[in-house]
């Protein structure tokens, strides 16, 4: 008895250990990207966009590679945490580029693309963008880079490098990666290095189109955080427009862009928390939040991964979307169907010119 006793003892130290060991990693580990960081500008556009002509501009949250029709995600209450295989991650990702490609946008925002992590087989999508975009410059800002996290314990989510890409068929002069404010303590694990890039192509009377590209919070405890993210990104957004420069604010806000979303799809389901409104409050009165205007271009450009995609069961919202400065004319704003086949997402369209 006295060796058993002993036995056991020793399996729980070891357990006790190793689990206290794994905790201390995790949090040695854990770093924030820098703020004001300078990134690199890959690819050579010369051209210059002009006052007087349209353009187009999207966005795409494309899920890593994972989000099938048939996929859910852990933190939304469905069952994984990694795509189903290489090969699916290749297949969505291609998919994704697809439908961007057949728009033929001159710039273009994407989220949720990984570069080297576990739950999408350390595929590079970035480099796959980059294949199927050759004549863009773009430019990539980390926003996870987090270490080997062992949840959920029957399919760990991994080590995970992942972040958002913006493209341009024009000049890029320069880009910066903003750091968002965070929630502290273990949440902050879970969570994204939360970012937005600003963006910096030349006009051709001087000025600049500052396109940022932002991918803000979903699973925050803290509510007070979603404000001060949109705060901080507002006030930046005004800078840019106080210095006499075009500006798009766009990317996947994580809020109800409609403010009345269930509404407008007649979903019966509750509201989970990473779909309510926006607070419109905070908006510069010098932008404004684009909406479609033909019924038509409205669709949900979001579906819940609590399980897979069900038309007309799952429930729908509008998270992805655009601001823009009022020296910008809205030609155009659409919800593009893609059908959820490659991503929990479907793309938003906006056609503008600059005044």
């Amino acid at each position: 008895m006295k060796k058993l006793m002993k036995m056991i003892a020793i399996v729980i130290l070891v357990v006790v250990l190793a689990a206290g060991s794994y905790v201390a990693y995790v949090f040695i580990a854990y770093h924030r990207v820098e703020d004001n960081l300078a990134l690199e500008v890959d690819g050579v556009s010369s051209d210059m966009p002009q006052p007087g002509v349209t353009y187009t501009l999207t966005t795409f949250n494309v899920g890593y590679g994972a989000y099938s029709r048939d996929y859910s995600f852990f933190m939304d209450g469905g069952k994984y945490s990694r795509a189903y295989s290489k090969e699916e991650v290749d297949k969505n990702i291609t998919g994704a580029a697809g439908v961007i490609s057949n728009i033929s946008p001159d710039f273009a925002f994407f989220q949720e693309v990984d570069t080297n992590a576990t739950r999408s087989y350390h595929v590079d999508e970035y480099a796959m963008f980059q294949d199927n975009f050759p004549a863009c410059s773009s430019v990539f800002a980390v926003n996870y880079d987090s270490p080997y996290l062992l949840y959920p314990i029957t399919d760990p989510i991994g080590k995970s490098v992942s972040g958002i890409a913006t493209f341009s068929k024009y000049f890029i002069r320069s880009s910066l990666r903003r750091s968002l404010p965070l929630e502290s303590g273990f949440r902050k694990l879970l969570d994204l290095d939360r970012c937005y890039t600003v963006t910096r192509i030349p006009v051709s009377n001087s000025k600049e189109l500052i396109l940022i590209n932002v991918h803000l919070s979903a699973f925050t405890a803290d509510v007070t955080i979603g404000e001060e993210q949109l705060k901080m990104l507002f006030e930046d957004a005004q800078r840019e427009y106080d210095s006499g420069n075009y500006v798009i604010v766009g990317g996947d806000f994580n809020k109800d862009l409609m403010g009345n979303s269930p509404e407008l799809f007649g979903t019966t389901r509750e509201t989970p928390v990473w779909a309510k409104p926006i607070n419109t409050e905070l908006i510069p009165d010098c932008f404004t939040l684009v909406r479609p205007e033909n019924k038509e271009d409205l669709l949900p450009t979001l579906r819940s991964t609590d399980a897979g995609y069900v038309e007309g069961v799952s429930f729908v919202t509008v998270l992805d979307g655009f601001l823009v400065s009022d020296n910008i004319t809205v030609v155009h704003e659409a919800h593009i169907q893609a059908g959820f086949l490659s991503s929990d997402h479907n793309p938003v369209l906006l056609q503008f010119q600059l005044d």
